[in-house]
């Protein structure tokens, strides 16, 4: 059926929460936008006149769409090179979607992202849409063809999945971008003892190069090793400029909420480290540098003040 401009109007001032939603439960901004494009053609479809609620219809169709490519994506992903990170979104991007409250915060930083990779896709919908979007128990169960008892129940049960892996206590963001610009100073000095007292004893850390940069297929776990990978990284070398294509400029930001590292060569943003900080110290590094989950962040990072590098890498 054709639309009329109010129908248009009608999606697309649903647009933001959609794929806010979409993003969090794929961790993926362009699946997030496949979904709420393919959740369009269901409503251009359909005979909306009939349609009551639309935003719960639009929800109910968005978040199947994300269960089945949630399904399809667990196959795909025993097959990827590699660990396999989110794609991070970087300061300003709409798709981060509502950060009022400490739950909406939590739902969107990597960390919590990279921990609902271990969740059923029917946990990590409830999850999604009971504590980033506040959505009641009944109309989860009505999204998902489930039980609101079974849907009670899987929540909690998601939620004690996230709370196991996640760090100790959280910091203020102020304390947090110093112990950032205090790692950069740490890493590029050549020393390994000053980057291991800003570490945990089990820090880790994990890079997702997606078979198109050398990424560690295995963890580095413990803060000694940590230090020693990142005093090695952020060495000067000829080789890392050759494979590079310059030398980057490094920047402190925020993504996905948090603190994180942003390298950038003539525009384009080349790698996202995203810090997990903790009152113990930094428990986690996170490095996105597969290509093809930075073209976002290349468009948010042209579109943003960011102001001078701290310095230039390698």
């Amino acid at each position: 059926m054709s639309l009329t401009v109010n129908d248009v109007d009608r999606f697309e001032a649903a647009m933001p929460r959609l794929e806010a939603i979409a993003y969090r439960l794929l961790g993926s901004a362009s699946e997030a936008e496949d979904a709420v494009q393919d959740t369009f053609l269901r409503w251009q479809a359909a005979d909306v006149d009939r349609i009551e609620v639309p935003e719960a219809w639009l929800t109910k169709v968005l978040t199947n769409l994300c269960l089945n490519q949630l399904t399809s994506a667990r196959a795909r992903r025993e097959t990827y090179v590699g660990q396999w990170l989110p794609e991070p979104l970087l300061a300003g991007d709409r798709m981060l979607g509502p950060a009022d409250t400490a739950e909406q915060r939590e739902s969107l930083s990597y960390a919590v992202l990279a921990l609902m990779e271990r969740l059923s896709p029917n946990e990590r919908a409830v999850y999604v849409l009971r504590e980033a979007f506040g959505y009641p128990h009944r109309e989860i169960a009505e999204i998902l063809d489930i039980t609101e008892a079974a849907g009670q129940q899987i929540f909690h049960r998601a939620k004690k999945h996230i709370a196991d892996g996640k760090a100790r206590t959280e910091i203020d963001g102020a304390t947090a971008r110093r112990i950032v610009e205090e790692f950069l100073t740490a890493a590029t000095s050549g020393r390994t003892e000053p980057l291991v007292r800003l570490l945990t004893a089990d820090a880790v850390a994990i890079g997702d190069g997606g078979g198109k940069v050398p990424a560690r297929a295995k963890a580095f776990e413990g803060a000694v090793a940590v230090a020693k990978f990142m005093r090695g990284l952020f060495k000067p070398a000829q080789s890392k400029r050759n494979l590079a294509g310059g030398s980057p400029e490094v920047h402190v930001t925020t993504a996905n909420g948090a603190p994180a590292v942003v390298a950038v060569i003539e525009g384009r943003v080349i790698g996202v480290m995203c810090l997990e900080i903790t009152a113990d110290g930094i428990a986690a590094f996170r490095n996105q540098v597969n290509p093809d989950k930075l073209d976002r962040a290349t468009r948010q990072w042209a579109a943003s003040d960011h102001g001078e590098p701290l310095f230039h890498a390698f």
